[in-house]
């Protein structure tokens, strides 16, 4: 999965942002993210138990194509364009994301045994929880923390690549403990980043501005979670026979 939100540095003057600002602006996100998972998990689901739609799909590799290019252009147009769109808008491609990134992920319920599929989210749920947590209090300054997972994100990616022409267990192994540390670090990060976020809106709890931020966290959020869960599938899952 693409993490593609933005990893540019943020302010971290954090100084007289009030608490209820904050809760607020988590409250959002975290709802937005638990709409997104949920959209995700019932498309990924209608996906696999349908007939048609596995045929539709999965056919040939022509639809999957077109729905990996449509993820990538609207995870780019919401994480370039919050500025020059409208909340409702932000709001229409989120929720247009996680349906699409649903269909995609129906073929880790067609390849992984169910119960490797409940044990991956749910240690992926207290994972991320835990880092979450850790980003929204720390009183560290994550800046310098955020470009080298970033770097690190890269190394991954590079190694990827790298490996569909290797072929090795043992660095697709690597690779996807990598993943995971990576994601795990990034969670933290990007929860402080949006912390930072919430000292600087404008127009209240109610305001545009407000809701396009929460939308925005609440894709960084989503992809750090469903990023976990991919890389713990890939070395804790157990393929159906």
């Amino acid at each position: 999965m693409m993490q593609g939100f933005s990893r540019e540095a943020v302010p971290y003057a954090f100084a007289d942002s009030s608490a209820e600002a904050v809760n607020a602006l988590f409250r959002r996100v975290y709802q937005w993210m638990a709409a997104g998972l949920i959209l995700t998990a019932v498309a990924a689901y209608a996906v696999a138990s349908s007939p048609t739609l596995l045929r539709i799909f999965y056919g040939s590799g022509m639809p999957l194509a077109v729905v990996a290019i449509v993820e990538v252009g609207l995870v780019l147009g919401l994480s370039m364009g919050i500025n020059r769109i409208s909340a409702g808008t932000a709001a229409v491609l989120f929720t247009l994301y996680s349906v699409l990134n649903g269909i995609l992920c129906s073929a880790v319920l067609l390849v992984y045994a169910q119960e490797s599929v409940y044990v991956a989210f749910l240690s992926t749920a207290g994972m991320f929880g835990v880092m979450s947590v850790y980003g929204l209090y720390t009183q560290r300054n994550l800046t310098s923390f955020g470009s080298f997972l970033s770097m690190g994100l890269f190394g991954v990616i590079i190694a990827m690549l790298v490996n569909m022409f290797v072929g090795s267990s043992t660095l697709e192994f690597t690779i996807s403990v990598f993943g995971v540390l990576i994601f795990l670090g990034l969670t933290a990060w990007d929860t402080w980043k949006i912390r930072q976020l919430a000292s600087g809106l404008e127009g209240g709890e109610d305001g545009a501005t407000a809701r396009k931020a929460a939308i925005i966290g609440a894709l960084s959020l989503y992809l750090d979670f469903i990023n976990i869960f991919l890389y713990l599938l890939r070395f804790l899952g157990k393929q159906k026979q």
